[in-house]
């Protein structure tokens, strides 16, 4: 992440933070809703539909995440730049689990789940920003 995209990030959630609470990964991702059932379905369809296909996905507006010991912010853009806005979301961790990590050629996914919810948010990060994935993959709890 660019140095004034981090800045800029770390100005709009400081004033959030908690005493002792410190932003430990930073990226900018891409974000979809997920339900269980479609998550089962759409999963047993592409598994038989895209043997030697190739999707294409048009571009959305990306999110900043910032993520702490203890809660995920999520942040939307502003500006042709892009630059970091308004709080979307604020996850708490305690209890939040995450689906296993899909690997694709320009970017990566899993899907994090709260705590006796059905519906799940799809995390997508892009290609510079895998070191990001690995970090937050480490702290949440692999749903089997």
């Amino acid at each position: 992440m660019l140095a004034k995209r981090r800045r800029l990030l770390f100005e709009a959630v400081g004033p959030m933070l908690e005493p002792g609470e410190r932003v430990e990964v930073t990226a900018i991702v891409n974000l979809s809703t997920v339900s269980v059932a479609r998550l089962v379905a759409s999963t047993t369809v592409s598994t038989l539909l895209s043997f030697g296909t190739l999707t294409v996905i048009p571009r959305r507006a990306p999110f900043y995440v910032a993520m702490t010991g203890r809660r995920i912010f999520i942040f939307g853009t502003r500006g042709e730049n892009e630059w970091p806005g308004d709080l979307r979301m604020m996850i708490p961790l305690a209890g939040l689990v995450r689906s296993t990590i899909k690997e694709r050629l320009l970017n990566s996914s899993f899907i994090i789940f709260p705590p006796g919810s059905e519906q799940g948010l799809k995390i997508i990060f892009p290609l510079p920003h895998r070191k990001a994935r690995h970090a937050m993959a480490a702290v949440l709890p692999e749903v089997g």
